[in-house]
């Protein structure tokens, strides 16, 4: 699903983006988000700051259908107003080894 992400920076500031929805609590939609940058360029600055990615490949959350990744270090927690529109689901595999990996490292 698409939603408003706040900026880590600036919670009151943030964008559009897709999220991979992994839950619910209280009333609230639990998520990673997704993007197309590629964060294998620069991972070790990225694992430096903490930051976590998992490619989990192309789906119709982008129109361009470019390759993607989800940040698995960084929990958003959405009002159900927030969500904007439905995106498209993972693959059941790539799902599991997300949702695995953001438990492994206390996301989830």
């Amino acid at each position: 699903m698409w939603g408003h992400v706040p900026y880590e920076d600036d919670p009151s500031q943030g964008k559009d983006r897709p999220v991979l929805l992994v839950g619910e609590r209280d009333g609230r939609w639990l998520g990673l988000y997704l993007t197309s940058k590629d964060h294998d360029r620069d991972a070790a600055d990225e694992a430096r700051w903490g930051r976590q990615w998992m490619d989990v490949g192309t789906g119709g959350w982008d129109a361009q259908r470019r390759p993607s990744e989800v940040r698995l270090d960084r929990l958003v927690v959405l009002d159900r107003d927030a969500i904007r529109r439905e995106g498209a689901a993972l693959p059941r595999p790539v799902y599991d080894e997300v949702v695995a990996r953001a438990r492994e490292l206390g996301t989830l």
